[in-house]
């Protein structure tokens, strides 16, 4: 069993969907030895994509150069981050040290673009399959997608990224592990109903999410 330290930095910014990065925290903070920084542009509160709740940076990117997992969250907010230059920055360089460097939902979007994905298979969420290919990737339908050559981790939207942080816990420490953090968060998914993909939701649902999605704009 692994027992150093395992220095996770998850990037926070403007516009993010909060479970993005939070259902992986839950997870990921109760690894051995674990350490979480929630890093961005500037420390201090931004907000997520509804503007309802708060999340809070404690230290800017570049004072954290060198973390083993990086985790990019999604939301509207990465619609300005595939095209800011400092943030992009920031991910390339850390990629070159992490072990792991991985995203959910939209985040995705912000790997392509910083030039991580470039003709990879990768996951994001169902909204997003023209913009990730546009920015060089090639979007899957799978909920989890592990690249080992490239040190990769794409997760689907939102939920997707509790799955994904299992399937890091088992790479970081073992699949004990990982099962471990899965009992303690009780994470033992019996959703009330099946129109978890687009593939399971009927034209009177997809009618009803554009409805909403529209509103939220």
């Amino acid at each position: 069993m692994r027992t150093r330290s395992i220095d996770i930095a998850v990037l926070l910014f403007d516009g993010i969907t909060a479970l993005d990065a939070i259902g992986p925290y839950e997870i990921l903070q109760r690894l051995p030895n674990s350490t979480i920084t929630f890093v961005g542009e500037q420390p201090g509160e931004v907000r997520s994509d509804n503007g309802f709740l708060g999340l809070v940076v404690d230290a800017e990117m570049e004072d954290h150069p060198a973390p083993d997992v990086v985790l990019i969250p999604g939301g509207v907010g990465t619609r300005k981050l595939v095209d800011n230059d400092r943030v992009l920055e920031w991910v390339r360089s850390v990629h070159y040290t992490t072990q792991w460097t991985t995203s959910v939902c939209t985040g995705s979007l912000v790997l392509a673009a910083a030039g991580l994905l470039d003709g990879v298979s990768a996951a994001t969420h169902w909204s997003a399959y023209d913009r990730l290919r546009k920015l060089g990737a090639e979007p899957t339908g799978e909920r989890v997608v592990i690249n080992p050559y490239h040190r990769v981790i794409t997760a689907a939207g939102v939920s997707a990224g509790i799955d994904m942080a299992l399937h890091l816990s088992a790479l970081l420490v073992d699949e004990t592990a990982a099962q471990a953090m899965q009992l303690m968060v009780e994470y033992d998914p019996q959703p009330p109903f099946d129109a978890g993909s687009v593939a399971k939701a009927g034209d009177e649902v997809m009618k009803r999410v554009r409805e909403y999605s529209e509103h939220r704009q």
